[in-house]
């Protein structure tokens, strides 16, 4: 299976978690965020950066292989409406950061198959860069990466 990741272009040949919190985990937990298709990675991208930032054209996208023989862990959308009907909402990223937190510490699995709290029935895939897997987990392919000018980048 491929799955895609927009980052800067000099990060691009790596599968390196900074740590920063995001969505599915706090601060300091490592994990790397991957788009089940190009278009999704590039609206997650949109979500979080804007501006002169995203027209520096120093974007890359590294598309990633997870062998099929992988074991991938997923959190449903059922489960998460049960936490709370507005999960994806930045007021609740407890909840899922909770839940993101715990699979990295537990180690089940080197993937997390997540819904899109941006596109309803899209998937992103959490990589856990502790568990015995994730080795072979590789980038086999780094695109030069522009986002397009037409796209609305500040909308507040």
């Amino acid at each position: 299976m491929l799955v895609y990741r927009i980052v800067q272009t000099r990060y691009a040949t790596s599968l390196v978690a900074p740590g920063f919190a995001g969505r599915w985990n706090s601060e300091g937990e490592g994990m790397i965020y991957t788009g089940g298709s190009a278009s999704l990675s590039c609206l997650e991208v949109l979500a979080h950066k804007s501006g002169a930032a995203l027209n520096s054209g120093k974007f890359s996208m590294a598309v990633i292989e997870i062998p099929h023989q992988l074991l991938i862990n997923e959190i449903s959308l059922k489960q998460l409406q049960l936490s709370n009907s507005e999960w994806y909402r930045v007021l609740y990223y407890p909840i899922t950061q909770k839940l993101g937190n715990q699979w990295i510490e537990e180690r089940k699995s080197a993937v997390l198959k997540v819904p899109s709290a941006i596109v309803d029935r899209e998937y992103n895939f959490l990589l856990n860069p502790f568990h015995l897997d994730f080795s072979k987990i590789k980038v086999v392919d780094i695109i030069p990466f522009n986002f397009d000018t037409r796209l609305k980048l500040n909308i507040d």
